[in-house]
């Protein structure tokens, strides 16, 4: 064992010569609570002001059930499979458990505790399945919610993750992804639409409307997903300085621009712009920015986000309307989409403005690069994630039956109501 000796710097070092660094460190934890914060309680809230009164209890129950699972998973074997070795497809389970990482561990090429990484990973884990609960809301059977989640975790994100981060093929081939719109957010969104087409559309789906049910729960969810995005986005850098802070500034830049852009179109289109649709084009901008956010600079950002919103708009109607599907929550319009828009128009943002990166080759040369990535990874989710909700049905069975679903799934599958009426 190797015992930290303090230095001037707040850095510390350890056995072979590697260095913390406290400030890298201490931006890591935060950035580690701040993506946590993304799903619990941000994507709860979010998620539960957008379904029936009758069901918000099933999503805020499902989004902390799923978080447990990908966590424990996460340390079982899965943060191996996607950052262990050196196969193209796939990492090695040679350290499950984690009984390679010992306290003073430092992550390689980092300045950050093993630990840290581990954790700060296991957020993006976490969150990645939970944005899928937006896609099967209300109509869903809460252990194939636990099943599906935890094979895909193990069959679609992992692989992905060591494909673009752990050193496997597309990392290898350039495919630029800053935080997660490939690993995360095109995963997420495809999977999204393959489970919702599955699943079937719940009961009087395009002959009714159920609005959302608490307009300001769906604010207050977006606003602290707004925050811990700074976590996802900026933590990414690994480090304290100068990458961070511009990571920082260009995602709420767009988060912003995409917000008032939708406000504009539904102004323009309806005559009056909704609360839940201003705060879904912040998700929108947010998960475009995501991929490009390390690279491209302040205006860059504007740019990305006022196209998002006008992209992931047209995209909720085309879903729902021409495909018929019901994506309950826009997974894919909004998060898929958005992930897919920002990945593709990154190397062309970077040149505008100021406060971008230097490209390591042509700009379409770079977007032939990062197409493959999308349209690899998109076809990879789409065909596992038919695989998985085939066997996930085979089991523990789908879909709720019609009267669960009208009695709503608070009280038939959990014995509770989140609100007294008496």
């Amino acid at each position: 064992m190797h015992f930290a000796q303090q230095l001037g710097n707040s850095a510390f070092s350890w056995g072979m010569g590697q260095m913390i660094n406290g400030a890298d460190t201490a931006w890591l934890l935060i950035s580690s609570v701040l993506v946590l914060l993304m799903t619990l309680p941000a994507l709860a809230l979010f998620y539960a002001g957008l379904v029936q009164a009758k069901n918000i209890l099933s999503i805020l129950i499902q989004c902390i059930a799923v978080t447990s699972l990908m966590s424990l998973l996460w340390v079982l074997g899965v943060y191996n499979e996607a950052f262990s070795g050196t196969a193209p497809f796939i990492g090695n389970l040679s350290h499950a458990l984690l009984w390679h990482i010992s306290r003073g561990a430092v992550h390689p090429g980092t300045h950050i505790p093993e630990s840290v990484f581990v954790m700060f990973q296991m957020t993006f884990a976490v969150i990645t399945p939970a944005l899928i609960i937006g896609a099967y809301a209300e109509r869903i059977r809460f252990s194939a919610v636990l099943m599906f989640s935890a094979l895909w975790l193990i069959v679609v994100y992992a692989p992905v993750t060591h494909w673009v981060w752990g050193g496997g093929w597309l990392g290898k081939l350039g495919v630029m992804d800053y935080a997660g719109g490939i690993v995360v957010h095109v995963t997420a969104g495809t999977s999204a639409l393959v489970i919702a087409a599955m699943l079937g559309p719940r009961e009087g789906f395009r002959r009714s409307i159920n609005p959302p049910h608490a307009p300001w729960m769906v604010m207050v969810g977006a606003s602290f997903l707004w925050v811990g995005w700074f976590g996802f986005n900026a933590g990414s850098a690994l480090v304290s300085g100068g990458d961070a802070g511009m990571t920082m500034l260009s995602t709420h830049l767009s988060a912003a621009t995409a917000t008032l852009t939708w406000i504009a179109i539904e102004r323009i289109g309806f005559g009056k712009p909704s609360l839940v649709g201003a705060v879904t084009g912040t998700i929108a901008g947010l998960a475009a920015i995501t991929p490009a956010s390390g690279y491209v600079g302040p205006l860059g950002a504007i740019v990305l986000g006022f196209i998002a919103a006008l992209v992931c708009y047209a995209s909720v109607q085309v879903v729902k309307h021409r495909f018929k599907v019901d994506d309950a929550l826009d997974v894919l319009g909004v998060h898929g989409i958005g992930g897919a828009i920002g990945t593709l128009l990154l190397p062309f943002l970077v040149f505008v403005g100021a406060g971008g990166v230097a490209l390591p080759r042509s700009a379409s040369a770079q977007f032939l690069i990062q197409l493959e990535g999308v349209a690899s990874v998109a076809l990879w989710s789409a065909v596992a994630s038919f695989v998985i909700v085939k066997l996930t049905t085979m089991t523990v069975g789908l879909r709720v039956d019609r009267d669960t679903e009208i009695q709503g799934l608070d009280f038939a599958s959990h014995g509770e109501t989140g609100y007294n009426y008496d």
